[in-house]
């Protein structure tokens, strides 16, 4: 994950509550690693438990991944990723079509 894709979906995940003085026990896993599992996961179709060793156990990913998606995080995560794209590709089109006709 991008520095750029990580600023746009880090406001969406909630605060840990031992960060906000509501007690229990710092997390073993930072969120932006559970995240690049999650999308090495969906991107390349492969069973949980083939995970490769530098992500996080692949059952702390799967508990994150359900708690996040019953929050309606997931779906966050890709429409805002996904309009991050979209306006990178409308920026890139417009360049296209100015330098064309320049050329004329």
């Amino acid at each position: 994950m991008s520095d750029a894709e990580w600023a746009a979906v880090r406001p969406l995940l909630p605060v840990p509550a031992w960060l906000q003085g509501r007690g229990g026990q710092p997390e073993g896993y930072c969120h932006r690693q559970l995240l690049d599992a999650i999308r090495y996961l969906v991107a390349g179709g492969i069973s949980r438990r083939a995970m490769p060793a530098d992500f996080p156990d692949w059952g702390r990913v799967y508990a994150f991944f359900r708690r996040w998606r019953e929050q309606g995080l997931i779906t966050e995560f890709h429409d805002r990723l996904r309009g991050r794209v979209r306006e990178r590709e409308a920026v890139s089109r417009s360049r296209r079509r100015g330098s064309s006709t320049r050329s004329r």
